[in-house]
């Protein structure tokens, strides 16, 4: 009960106030959750899907990567659980070792390739006149968009040893020496040489529009600022260009390292690991094993430590990728 004081000679009744209750009322915050989660309420579709597609598969690879799981074990529907006995069977297998070796260097060489050159192919979009930037700019959009089978048997006509239009060129300019039934599929370090050059020459347009558009946004007047400064072209990519599209830089590095230490297509194409195995990739170990050997459980056991080294090598590089995002 709280008594109101009034002025002299007035009486007034005492006001009984209802008790305070600390903190925020229940439905007031019921509210405010609601508001907070309204955004998301849309994407629930999207996380539905994504983890009915993607988290069962990955969830069933993982199962299986610890059982016995042969042709009989899939016509019989039995489920043996042997434990880590796949695991340790790759681990044991000195092959497991040169094919991991194999596709980092195999990633490493493609990634840097595709980078650089796609830097380079934006850069000289953003020069060319309308007419030159249109005609590169739907070259690129037809290599993009050529399937990879597509693109890998085209290489191949490319650098047939009898047919061939490379070895025809070379022979004809004569500084290389005489080219003429030259097989490009005899080693490996000339195999994996045409192999690059098919995943390069699909993945260079994605990284060039993207910095291309990169580079659009960058304002003319810092460009002039660095230009009046005395800055040449080199400098200009250096202290202006480079610093401003780093974020860019590292989201298609982090895709491109993906997409390249998991390409099958080009490689199966071409030689199907050969010769000999020495373009054999954690892809193509992994189909000899299950779909060609028809041992799947050790072909799921070598899938989960293929994703496992990939997020090894890839999660520092993800440390510096949410950095970047949370200093713009």
């Amino acid at each position: 009960m709280d008594i109101v004081e009034t002025p002299a000679g007035s009486a007034v009744e005492p006001i009984e106030l209802a008790p305070r209750r600390p903190g925020t009322p229940p439905r007031s915050r019921a509210r405010a959750v609601t508001r907070g989660l309204a955004p998301y309420i849309p994407l629930l579709p999207s996380l539905v899907a994504f983890l009915v597609l993607l988290g069962y598969p990955v969830v069933l690879v993982v199962a299986i990567s610890f059982q016995k799981f042969g042709l009989a074990e899939l016509v019989q529907r039995k489920t043996v659980w042997i434990g880590l006995d796949n695991y340790r069977l790759i681990f044991s297998d000195p092959t497991f070792w040169d094919v991991a070796i194999r596709t980092f260097g195999f990633t490493i060489v493609n990634v840097t390739a595709t980078i650089v050159l796609g830097t380079l192919v934006a850069l000289m979009l953003e020069r060319l006149g309308r007419t030159m930037r249109l005609l590169l700019s739907g070259a690129m959009v037809l290599a993009w968009a050529t399937p990879a089978l597509t693109g890998s048997v085209i290489f191949q006509w490319l650098f047939d040893s009898k047919f061939g239009v490379v070895n025809w060129v070379l022979t004809q300019v004569g500084i290389f020496g005489s080219f003429v039934n030259h097989s490009w599929f005899d080693t490996g370090l000339s195999t994996f040489f045409v192999i690059t050059l098919i995943v390069v020459w699909q993945a260079i347009p994605f990284v060039a529009f993207s910095l291309y558009a990169g580079l659009l946004a960058i304002s003319n007047e810092t460009v002039e600022a660095a230009r009046v400064d005395g800055a040449g072209e080199l400098q200009l990519f250096r202290w202006v260009t480079l610093p401003m599209l780093t974020p860019l830089f590292l989201v298609l590095t982090f895709l491109s390292a993906i997409w390249d230490f998991k390409v099958f297509t080009q490689i199966y194409t071409v030689r199907q690991g050969g010769p000999a195995g020495s373009t054999t990739t954690f892809s193509i170990f992994a189909y000899q094993k299950g779909i060609a050997g028809q041992q799947f459980g050790v072909a799921s056991a070598i899938s989960v430590v293929m994703v496992l080294l990939l997020l090894v090598v890839l999660i520092p590089y993800i440390r510096r990728l949410i950095r970047s995002q949370e200093d713009m």
